[in-house]
């Protein structure tokens, strides 16, 4: 179905919307209906270069604008966002069709880095010994490194490009932001709300685009830093290419995260949160739980507590407050109920079937209703692979060193939880674990914006994981200065290695 109402996007440089010139587009829709909405420009690698041109030209006076006014704009810009984050969420339900109370979740789970961002004199503040040696002064100084460039996936389109830019942005950089063509409209958004804030020219720009798009912020020379998260065959092609470029990476891949569930944990809690995480946003998040490891004998009451809130949930367009939403494409749709066919080919028992069903939407919507699949073998697919759908598989184990085996012997390293009453059971857990987020009673263990977003393993290349601390240390780079004012004591030849004295 092909919508009457569809449009014809652009890029964002130096301040103004730019058409694309390449000839290649293409299509975004709305995934609740089916219908075609618009029309994406798919960059050339000469149109890219223009983009990241117009970020390095603006970029040596915003590294030379004073902090004051660096964090002034970034108040502004979270002032605009805190009014018009209803109107974030609904761009982004119309292009992934996460339900709208899960999109305006997703906007201020973002808006938390922007107001990390704003306290950045404090975090950019280096240190000074005085009289180090005699008459000799040291400091430390962190600067910008320039244009740093951001790939952003699909799934979240607000809140996993404000992981990276309100950071880079305050600490003197210059972004060329690359949007999943999937969903593009909310950065298209966003660069128009900074540009209301009052941020000068070419400090934050969109480029849309494909392969040719990545490729050019992975291999510019101008290009300084890349931030991307996505899947994890491609975020090792990221951060290999992007190393080889002379380039620091963070690059955050895929995931498959578990949630164990002790005999003595409260079941009801447990279900209740293994639907939420395992379901919320059609289970389209890096961060939902997928694999659920009951130990002992509780899986058939935990089941069956599962089954019976996964049935009750309505399925549908985001925007007539369903519980869940579609996939993002029809490609996705295909994709994850082709692992179900799997799952129960391969032995599983499908308890919740959501292949079948019916959904409150009009048009051909990309839908998969929530499915539970219980007695799973970690040797099936749908253990081993990363789905990203509303798919949950119950793992039964006899013992708690089992779930962890299983969770170590895993190549991700996300996010995990437990559920439990013991709190010896629960610290075992989080010191044994090797995965770089840890729910106790949580699900999904997404960090504040003060601490950082990062996994271990296959789920993360590079050493240096989302905002935080760590945020503001990837976007800067140090200076140590030592300083000695006029002293003819100091005069004369000495060829010796300088020491201290």
């Amino acid at each position: 179905m092909t919508s009457t109402l569809q449009k014809t996007l652009h890029h964002w440089v130096a301040g103004a919307r730019v058409e694309g010139t390449s000839g290649r587009t293409s299509e975004v829709t709305d995934p609740a209906t089916g219908e075609v909405t618009a029309h994406l420009p798919l960059a050339s690698a000469d149109e890219a270069a223009e983009v990241i041109a117009a970020a390095k030209a603006a970029f040596p006076a915003w590294r030379d604008t004073s902090l004051t006014t660096r964090t002034q704009i970034l108040f502004r810009f979270r002032e605009l966002l805190d009014a018009r984050a209803p109107e974030l969420a609904a761009l982004i339900t119309a292009e992934h069709g996460k339900v709208l109370s899960d999109a305006a979740g997703e906007v201020a789970r973002g808006q938390e880095v922007v107001e990390f961002a704003c306290g950045m004199p404090h975090l950019l503040k280096g240190s000074a010994t005085e009289n180090a040696s005699t008459g000799v002064d040291v400091h430390s100084v962190r600067q910008p490194l320039g244009v740093v460039g951001i790939i952003s996936p699909f799934n979240f389109p607000a809140m996993v490009p404000m992981w990276f830019f309100p950071v880079a942005i305050a600490t003197g950089n210059t972004v060329v932001l690359k949007p999943s063509e999937k969903v593009p409209s909310a950065a298209l958004w966003i660069a128009e709300l900074w540009s209301e804030a009052g941020l000068p020219d070419g400090v934050f720009n969109v480029l849309n685009g494909d392969r040719t798009a990545v490729d050019a912020l992975l291999t510019s020379p101008d290009v300084k830093s890349v931030s991307f998260v996505g899947s994890t065959p491609i975020a090792r092609y990221v951060y290999e290419t992007g190393t080889a470029h002379g380039k620091r990476v963070q690059a955050l891949g895929g995931a498959k995260n578990h949630m164990v569930v002790l005999p003595d944990a409260d079941l009801d809690l447990a279900a209740d949160q293994a639907v939420n995480a395992g379901f919320g946003s059609a289970g389209e998040r890096c961060m939902a739980v997928s694999a659920l490891v009951a130990v002992g004998a509780i899986a058939d009451t935990l089941v069956s507590k599962i089954a019976d809130r996964a049935r009750a949930l309505r399925t549908g367009d985001g925007r007539r407050s369903c519980d869940m939403g579609p996939l993002v494409t029809r490609a996705a749709q295909e994709r994850v109920s082709g692992y179900i066919d799997a799952g129960e080919s391969e032995g599983a028992t499908v308890v919740v079937d959501g292949r079948q069903g019916e959904f409150d939407a009009d048009g051909s919507g990309f839908f998969v209703g929530p499915t539970l699949l219980d007695h799973v073998g970690t040797d099936m697919t749908v253990y081993t692979d990363e789905i990203f759908g509303p798919v949950l598989s119950v793992v039964r184990v006899e013992t708690y060193a089992r779930a962890v085996e299983l969770i170590n012997a895993n190549p991700y390293g996300n996010g995990t939880a437990i559920f439990t009453n013991d709190g010896g059971a629960a610290r075992r857990f989080q010191n044994e674990v090797e995965v770089g987020m840890i729910g106790i009673n949580v699900p999904v263990p997404v960090p504040m914006a003060y601490y950082s977003f990062g996994g271990w393993k296959n789920s993360l290349f590079g050493d240096t994981h989302a905002h935080g601390t760590e945020g503001v240390h990837f976007f800067t780079r140090g200076k140590v200065v030592t300083t000695r004012w006029l002293d003819p004591s100091h005069a004369g030849l000495n060829l010796g290695f300088p020491t201290n004295t």
